[in-house]
């Protein structure tokens, strides 16, 4: 998760780079098992998008898009695998105390400990989307009034990180 300068010029190494890791990676694997996993009882796809697949943060605008794509992906693969067997999850992390933007330290990303518990308590269920609470207001936001939740998130990102 770098940022990147939506503004103006993005470097295409970064652009490059993250689309493949996001977004074409999770696709090809998937791809290249999916037809093995029909033939197993059981069987799971789960991909780690994020809460920025829903509410993009403005300075990692191309990280957040792919994270979208990933979203909307997972969708689509839920829909045409349910009568496969496969079952298809997403994990949409919120900000979480990780290396990703130096964040080990921060005090308003949740701490792994508690992501991790979280998330398992989650996993125990039917949901097809893993969301700890953290992250369900983010969820919640697409709509037509979304622009103000956008706006306000960004706001206080760009107060955290700065123009990066």
């Amino acid at each position: 998760m770098l940022p990147d300068q939506a503004a103006g010029r993005i470097d295409d190494r970064l652009l490059t780079d993250t689309i493949t890791t996001n977004l074409v990676g999770p696709i090809r694997m998937t791809s290249a098992l999916v037809e093995h996993l029909k033939t197993k009882e059981d069987a799971v796809v789960a991909y780690t998008s994020s809460v920025l697949g829903f509410v993009p943060m403005a300075v990692t605008a191309v990280y957040s898009a792919t994270k979208a794509a990933l979203h909307s992906y997972a969708m689509s693969q839920r829909f045409l695998l349910q009568d496969a067997g496969v079952r298809v999850l997403e994990i949409a992390p919120p900000w979480v105390r990780t290396d990703l933007m130096n964040s080990r330290e921060a005090e308003l990303a949740m701490p792994l400990d508690q992501f991790i518990a979280e998330t398992m308590a989650v996993f125990g269920t039917d949901a097809d989307e893993i969301l700890v609470e953290g992250a369900k207001a983010f969820r919640a936001n697409p709509g037509p009034n979304e622009h103000a939740f956008v706006i306000g998130f960004n706001q206080q990102a760009l107060a955290i990180f700065g123009q990066l």
